[in-house]
């Protein structure tokens, strides 16, 4: 039988011995603290030297191995040096291979545990392979060292490898020469809580080092947070999970004593002497003597849910100002309405990616499962979203998309007109590890129920036999509405400025709807006279889009788009026309967005809904993306719609919704114009219901 016995600076009362089986071996472990007392520890090596087959030093390390650099302590060294027949390890080679290799593991076993999130690495000089495996995710690291090892709270910390390094360069060759005690504040042997380093710990979402340190310095609430370790025992494990930590990633496999029953995980150290005993390699066997033992011992990392918690599904959604007078209304830049706009306008859209709000109280119907939403917003107004390049949007969304999923959300969704820019969502999809959605199948769904409710409350008794305009046609959301529409009246005129654009699109509709009467044009103006319906969705930022003055009496203009392509004041020139917004959408439950969104009470627009939509159903992968909305997706929002107790909103026209009263003023006005104009008078219609 080979024995091991692991001297830690660590306390006394963490002391154990037990026999486990590695590779057909039997080992017996040991491990005796000494409480901080490095004297005790030189004492301890040199009584065992020569009477195990390793030793390992738990708690302490002789050599640092900081990127390509070397930093020998001279106190962990005389100690190791005390041993003059028995190999002396610390753990450095495990630590360089098999944190790796747990890290990795962790990650496949649980999908975007470490992508973009707040980490936090306890001490990179310590683990140094740890902070260079995590920081391949992108994560936004930070490194504790300067704080615990000098004891001075407001110490900046490394946030990257170059600048641990840094730090390493800086402090390790005056450090190296001091009492053990000064890099390692642990081996004081103090048990109780050290507050000095609790505002990183909390800022952290993920919590990475020696758990020493975590034991030490972490606070008490440590609520939905993931925790990457070495050797918890088990009732510290209880302890994890009653201060709320969700998920814990040991970097150390649990080993099963002789009598079946499963011990607490061992540090860096005790895996090292276990593997120099093993092999009887001396005190340095190779990287390769190590890689090949932890893949024949099948060491890995165990991933164990603490938190019974369930989580609501949660999403997120991205907004932007549409003005700049909006940018005032946020009480932080309330200072801005005194400043000169187009400066505001210029100087916000360079703004990151802001947080908002947190959406509470949208319950399914279906399944009675409650959601949560975060809200975000660019700073950049839609001017200026066309003004930069693509990249300039991609870059804000795809930070955006980090952010939602470090907040837990599993899908994002695109608003006004972050959803048009560039390629429609596909490169913000590519480049994130959550769900994108421009919502746009929803936007058609509950576009053409409101166009349709408000064509009938102006009269209309046989829709097909009307005629229907879409304006930017060739769009994403103009397509669809424009093959739907000719599904459903049959009479359809397509605007838009790219004639190329046009007459595919006009194919396209004749092969899928035989018979459909299909009319392409550059310009609207000859044709509105014509159409009872006007769905408008262009991206123009100059409100301009069609003449209002040229609109058949009694018509119906349904605008999609955001800023509106109809002013309000082009729009008080016709008051027997009916000029609405897009279909906006009343969430079941109790909604409470956290942010005044422009809406009422309970009200979102169609992009935001679909995003909630799909997490009520479940479904987080990439859905309504690019320029081809495809009929099947928007009939299955429809569906999900009225599944998930999602209702239309009722009508709304600049900001106000559409009474009773207005409809019958809007419809005796219409009469009154087409008599002026010799046209025939609808006929009477029934009492809107």
């Amino acid at each position: 039988m080979k024995r091991i016995v692991s001297i830690s600076l660590g306390s006394a009362r963490r002391d154990y011995q037990f026999i486990t089986t590695v590779l057909g071996q039997q080992i017996e472990v040991r491990r005796i603290g000494t409480n901080g007392d490095t004297a005790l520890a030189a004492s301890l090596v040199r009584d065992f030297d020569g009477k195990v087959d390793a030793i390992g030093l738990g708690g302490l390390t002789p050599v640092f191995h900081v990127g390509a650099a070397r930093y020998p302590h001279h106190e962990a060294l005389t100690i190791a040096r005390e041993a003059r027949r028995t190999p002396v390890v610390a753990g450095n080679l495990i630590k360089q291979t098999l944190d790796r290799w747990c890290i990795q593991q962790a990650n496949q076993a649980q999908r975007g545990i470490f992508n973009y999130r707040r980490i936090l690495v306890t001490s990179g000089i310590d683990r140094y392979a740890l902070a260079q495996a995590l920081a391949q995710y992108d994560a936004e690291l930070r490194f504790a060292d300067p704080v615990v090892h000098s004891g001075v709270p407001f110490l900046p910390l490394p946030r990257s490898i170059p600048q641990l390094d840094m730090y390493a360069a800086t402090t390790l060759p005056i450090a190296a020469l001091l009492p053990y005690r000064v890099l390692h504040p642990v081996a004081l042997g103090s048990e109780g809580h050290d507050a000095r380093a609790e505002k990183h710990f909390a800022w952290a979402d993920v919590i990475a080092g020696d758990f020493a340190y975590i034991r030490r310095f972490a606070p008490h609430d440590l609520k939905n947070k993931v925790i990457v370790t070495d050797d918890p025992s088990p009732e510290e494990i209880e302890d994890l999970r009653a201060r709320g930590v969700r998920t814990l990633v040991t970097l150390s496999p649990r080993l099963e004593s002789v009598d079946q029953t499963r011990h607490p995980f061992v540090s860096a150290d005790v895996l090292e002497a276990i593997v120099v005993a093993i092999l009887e390699s001396g005190p340095t066997p190779t990287e390769g003597d190590i890689i090949n033992f932890i893949d024949d011992a099948e060491w890995g990392p165990e991933v164990i849910q603490l938190s019974d918690e369930t989580e609501k599904p949660r999403f997120a959604f991205v907004i932007h100002p549409l003005s700049p007078k909006y940018i005032a209304n946020h009480p932080r830049f309330r200072f801005t309405r005194y400043l000169p706009e187009r400066l505001v306008e210029r100087v916000a859209a360079h703004f990151p990616p802001m947080y908002i709000s947190k959406m509470r109280g949208i319950r399914s119907q279906a399944t009675g499962e409650e959601i949560e939403g975060l809200l975000f917003t660019l700073g950049a107004t839609p001017r200026e979203l066309m003004r930069h390049d693509t990249a300039f949007t991609y870059r804000r969304l795809i930070k955006c998309a980090r952010m939602a999923e470090r907040m837990g959300a599993k899908i994002m969704g695109l608003g006004a007109f972050t959803s048009v820019v560039g390629d429609a969502g596909i490169t913000v999809a590519q480049k994130s590890d959550i769900g994108i959605t421009s919502g746009n199948s929803l936007t058609v769904a509950a576009t053409l129920e409101a166009a349709k409710q408000a064509v009938i409350k102006m009269g209309a008794t046989d829709l097909t036999r009307g005629k229907a305009m879409v304006v930017g046609a060739t769009g994403s959301i103009g397509s669809v509405c424009a093959r739907l529409l000719a599904q459903a009246i049959g009479d359809v005129v397509l605007v838009a400025p790219r004639v190329e654009r046009l007459l595919a699109l006009k194919k396209q509709i004749e092969a899928e709807t035989p018979g459909a009467r299909v009319t392409a044009a550059t310009s609207a103006d000859a044709y509105l006279a014509e159409c009872d319906l006007i769905v408008t969705t262009t991206s123009a930022l100059s409100g301009r889009v069609i003449n209002v003055d040229k609109l058949k009496p009694g018509a119906v203009v349904c605008d999609v788009a955001r800023p509106p392509d109809v002013k309000k004041e082009d729009a008080a020139r016709r008051p027997d026309v009916l000029v609405i917004e897009s279909g906006e959408i009343l969430l079941p439950g109790e909604p409470d967005f956290g942010f005044d969104i422009g809406l009422p009470p309970g009200t979102a627009y169609a992009c935001l809904s679909e995003t909630a939509l799909l997490t009520m159903e479940h479904m987080y992968g990439d859905y309504t993306l690019g320029r081809n909305i495809e009929i099947e997706k928007v009939k299955e929002m429809y569906r999900l719609m009225k599944k998930h107790g999602l209702q239309l909103a009722g009508l709304r026209s600049f900001d106000e919704y559409v009474t009773d009263e207005m409809l019958a003023e809007k419809r005796r006005l219409a009469d009154e114009r087409r008599r002026q104009l010799g046209l025939p008078v609808a006929a009477p219609s029934s009492p809107v219901q």
